[in-house]
């Protein structure tokens, strides 16, 4: 079936409609004008001012922590959660248990918020910096257990196999042949988690506390009484990291792919 030219225009305009507000929000970082709808000039002061804005650099650093601390719990524990539900074809719970990693999926984040909000208040703990990182962590596992998961069904267990029978244990043949092969979907997942923790804004509001207002959460208060450059700014810093985070984890899964595929050349032509 050849593609029509009502495709490309589609397309476009989908691009478009995505990507030019983003672009219209960058030019506007660098207007001199204090009135963000109405261009001034080029000028730098807004990033002066918003590194002087104590309030947002403090957000700005809570919700780091918050980002690098989650991911890395969560794709540990969702790198483990896909291991079970794959290597593991049958054992007590296992439809209960996929059914709590693939629910943060299709709940609204409303309700979870709520829920952990009800269960910090039922146990007693108080709000704060490791309330949100606890519910980031809750939430982006789950993406990180489908990515892996895709990745674990298409390996090739033989090289597993392989190491085991020559002697090595199930725990180093893991983090040598098992873990390297899979990196590219546990980076990819990582980065993921780290970038759904960095946007989220509802259920950091049910469970964050005094002194621990991300960088969300900061911003939208600030934009409910008038955008300002400075919010421009710090936006386009955010949008430069995950863009460099983006093509930094691309570049990498790509080079560990092409590794492993001259790895398995090289194994082929030595086994022949």
């Amino acid at each position: 079936m050849k593609p029509s030219r009502f495709d490309p225009v589609v397309l476009t305009l989908g691009f478009a409609f995505l990507y030019i507000p983003i672009i219209i929000l960058v030019i506007y970082s660098f207007n001199a004008s204090r009135l963000v709808t109405v261009w001034g000039g080029f000028s730098l002061q807004w990033y002066s001012a918003m590194w002087s804005n104590q309030g947002l650099m403090d957000a700005a650093w809570v919700t780091a922590r918050v980002g690098v601390i989650s991911a890395t719990i969560g794709t540990i524990l969702g790198t483990l959660a896909a291991l079970a539900l794959v290597r593991y074809a049958r054992f007590p719970g296992k439809m209960a248990f996929s059914g709590m990693i693939y629910a943060p999926l299709v709940m609204p984040e409303v309700i979870t918020g709520l829920s952990l909000l009800l269960l910090f208040v039922a146990i007693g703990i108080d709000r704060g910096f490791w309330t949100v990182t606890i519910a980031h962590t809750t939430f982006t596992m789950c993406y990180v257990a489908i990515v892996v998961q895709s990745r674990l069904l298409t390996f090739d267990r033989s090289l597993e196999e392989a190491a085991l029978d020559l002697g090595s244990p199930p725990v180093r043949t893991f983090f040598k042949i098992t873990l390297p092969l899979i990196f590219p979907a546990v980076a990819a997942g990582w980065m993921l988690a780290f970038t759904l923790s960095l946007d989220d804004l509802v259920i950091a509001s049910f469970t964050t506390g005094p002194g621990a207002t991300t960088l969300p959460i900061k911003i939208y208060s600030q934009v409910r009484l008038g955008v300002t450059p400075e919010i421009n700014a710090i936006c386009t810093i955010l949008i430069g990291l995950v863009t460099i985070g983006v093509i930094a984890t691309s570049f990498t899964s790509k080079r560990t792919e092409l590794r492993r595929i001259r790895d398995e050349h090289v194994a082929q032509r030595g086994a022949a």
